[in-house]
């Protein structure tokens, strides 16, 4: 879970981690050497002690002569007879807490006799919990001047990488005009990165341009010899000519025009999103419906298939002509090569177009890969190279439409196609 924080919250908790680590060990090595020393001076004080009761009272007769906050236990005297909470204590020096009380027990054992002094330590206890007190208050501040500390230190380091975040973000890197970003970091770890980025972006904006120029001008040189093809077909078709080659002339005259068509696309896709003159719609979308619906309707009926072109909902909008016709087109295609029989429809709504065919349909696993370039569905038939679908996912991200994809239980494809706000 850590490793999805930010940064620069990452960098504060290991910062405030260590601190607490190293304050706490250092806090409870001061507690140890504490209760080191406590019982280290107090055993020798009370082993001094009880010599001296043992030698110079006990032995004498006399009563032990102790402090108020000292008494003296026997095992051989029932006037100094031991408690029964002091028994079974080990040799030397043992802490003994009693109730809110405690107190100091030095237990020695002479030929057979055991023989303590039980000490208060009333006094030295709240000395102990006094330094005790200190030492937590100063992990405590420790802790709070780490996160302190740590919060400024961490907001400095990010700061430029930040900084760079937002430039990449909000410049038009690969605009070919956009400045470098290195000269403005110095020559650091951010300056490495940032010099980096402007390596990476350069062989982007070049293979992007490179991409653009070969679009245009390829699509630029076929408008040539689409044009001748289209005159000769023109000309060919007032000629007296048999059913049969009429009938190729009409595939060659309709190729024509799909390239046509496409090259158009690809001009239009290859131009910069900010010319927006060539991207003003100018048509409805029932006008492009109809049309295609002439063109593609034709074609199915020829295949058996039966085609509807439904309106559940009027809508005025005016769109792109040339994206739209190669959407709808290259739909269509495909409903009219994976349909064997059944039927197809084109249903338009507000703002949107479906097309429902009766084929094969896609398997929900293909749904979000059938949209990329070369793949093929399962089901796949003539000669290619999967990229009709790709090509409308193009242009619907360019055009901000959304296109999805679902299959009913009834089996047959439904293409969905939200055309947005109509510009």
């Amino acid at each position: 879970m850590l490793a999805k924080q930010p940064f620069e919250r990452r960098i504060l908790i290991a910062f405030v981690l260590m601190t607490v680590v190293v304050s706490g060990l250092f806090s409870l090595s001061i507690v140890a050497v504490v209760h080191f020393i406590e019982e280290h001076l107090v055993s020798q004080e009370m082993s001094r002690e009880l010599d001296e009761t043992l030698r110079e009272d006990i032995s004498q007769g006399r009563a032990p002569r102790l402090d108020s906050s000292t008494r003296f236990f026997s095992s051989d005297r029932t006037e100094y007879a031991i408690p029964g909470e002091y028994k079974g204590l080990q040799d030397g020096f043992n802490e003994v807490v009693s109730g809110d009380q405690a107190y100091y027990v030095y237990v020695r054992e002479i030929s057979g006799q055991t023989y303590m002094l039980v000490q208060e330590q009333e006094e030295f206890e709240a000395r102990e919990n006094a330094l005790f007190n200190v030492v937590l208050a100063g992990f405590l501040l420790t802790v709070l001047a780490a996160w302190g500390l740590g919060l400024i230190t961490a907001r400095k380091v990010m700061a430029p990488i930040t900084r760079l975040a937002q430039q990449v973000r909000h410049r038009d890197q690969l605009h070919p005009l956009a400045p470098p970003l290195a000269p403005d970091y110095p020559d650091d770890e951010i300056g490495q990165l940032a010099a980096a980025f402007d390596s990476t972006l350069g062989q982007v904006r070049q293979s992007l341009e490179r991409e653009r120029l070969f679009t245009s001008d390829v699509s630029h040189e076929l408008r040539t010899p689409l044009m001748i093809i289209a005159s000769s077909c023109e000309l060919l078709a007032e000629a007296p000519l048999a059913p049969r080659e009429k009938e190729q002339l009409a595939r060659i005259a309709r190729a024509s025009e799909e390239m046509r068509e496409l090259v158009q696309t690809f001009l239009q896709l290859a131009r910069d999103k900010s010319n927006e003159a060539v991207f003003i719609g100018n048509r409805t979308l029932a006008s492009i419906a109809e049309e295609q619906a002439g063109r593609w309707g034709t074609l199915m009926q020829e295949k058996g298939l039966d085609f509807q072109m439904l309106v559940e909902d009027q809508d005025t909008g005016h769109y792109n002509a040339t994206f739209l016709a190669t959407v709808m087109a290259n739909l269509l295609r495909n409903a009219l090569h994976y349909t064997e029989r059944g039927s197809v429809r084109l249903v338009l709504e507000h703002g949107a177009f479906r097309i429902e065919d009766s084929g094969a349909g896609i398997p929900a696993e293909q749904h979000e890969h059938i949209f990329q370039p070369f793949v093929r569905g399962p089901q796949a038939r003539g000669e290619g190279l999967g990229l009709g679908l790709s090509l409308v996912k193009r242009i619907c991200a360019k055009q901000g439409w959304n296109v999805s994809l679902h299959s009913p239980e009834s089996g047959g494809t439904c293409f969905r196609v939200e055309l947005g706000a109509a510009s």
